[in-house]
């Protein structure tokens, strides 16, 4: 619990070398874990939060599982060893089969890349001619009937971006889209124009990004520079002395809106309304 090679370090010392064991969880939750230390099982009652419980776990470094673990709520129990067999099962895909891809738009010069995860039974035979009108000639195709079947589930999807996100990749998006195929038919349209009808279906993605510099400004910035034409006699003010001999030689020109709106000091006594 206090080794240096704790994952994430939750335990940390203070300013003066003291250790603050258990902060943030509940008494009813301590209780209930008390129990791993005479009976070596937590029977959790009613009312205790299994995710809490599980935090606790992790922090006091017992193994959540189902020969420690005892209670009424099977279905909150199980949610929790899923996500712990969903991330395992993801960092082995991440390795095996995403990783490969990404390296290879890597060494494109790329800083994204967008994957498709078709099955393995999935064909795709698009027409050379009038390939489909989305951009999914930039989007990377993976087989895996696998990596289909383990990104059905939402709560997967979630371990997935909880893992890509530890790994440090960025804009991570990961869901379900419609991918074109085949051709199904040709239609022609007037003026000889033709359309083509592909046809979809229904497969996950996954998005990410390593680009270091996506939060800086793609657009040149033009440095404002005050302007010291003084066809504006409100917006100059404390400037007038200092550009005094500029006036003298170069007189602005002046119109009637301009006079409306200029302070009555820097008018002429005879402009003074009555």
């Amino acid at each position: 619990m206090f080794g240096p090679g704790r994952e994430y370090n939750f335990t940390r010392p203070n300013e003066k070398g003291e250790y603050e064991i258990a902060e943030g969880i509940s008494s009813a939750v301590f209780r209930t874990v008390l129990d791993y230390y005479k009976t070596g099982i937590i029977n959790c009652p009613d009312g205790i939060s299994i995710p809490d419980l599980r935090d606790t776990c992790d922090y006091l470094c017992i193994n959540f599982d189902f020969n420690t673990i005892k209670c009424q709520d099977l279905s909150a129990l199980l949610h929790e060893l899923s996500n712990d067999g969903a991330h395992k099962q993801f960092d082995s895909y991440l390795e095996e089969l995403i990783l490969p891809i990404m390296v290879d738009s890597a060494r494109k010069g790329e800083r994204e890349c967008h994957i498709v995860v078709l099955t393995d039974e999935d064909t795709v035979d698009w027409d050379e001619d009038h390939p489909p009108p989305m951009g999914e000639e930039y989007s990377q195709i993976l087989y895996s009937s696998k990596l289909y079947r383990f990104f059905k589930y939402i709560e997967n999807r979630d371990v997935a971006k909880a893992v890509l996100k530890e790994r440090g990749l960025k804009n991570i998006r990961i869901g379900i889209e419609g991918y074109p195929t085949c051709k199904e038919k040709v239609k022609r349209r007037p003026g000889g124009r033709s359309e083509v009808i592909y046809n979809y279906v229904q497969r996950p993605f996954i998005q990410m990004s390593w680009e270091k510099e996506e939060g800086k400004s793609r657009h040149v910035d033009f440095q404002c520079v005050r302007s010291k034409s003084l066809t504006n006699l409100v917006t100059v003010g404390d400037d007038v002395s200092e550009d005094h001999e500029v006036i003298m030689h170069h007189p602005p020109q002046v119109d009637e809106l301009d006079r409306l709106n200029s302070p009555f000091s820097q008018m002429a006594v005879n402009d003074l309304p009555d």
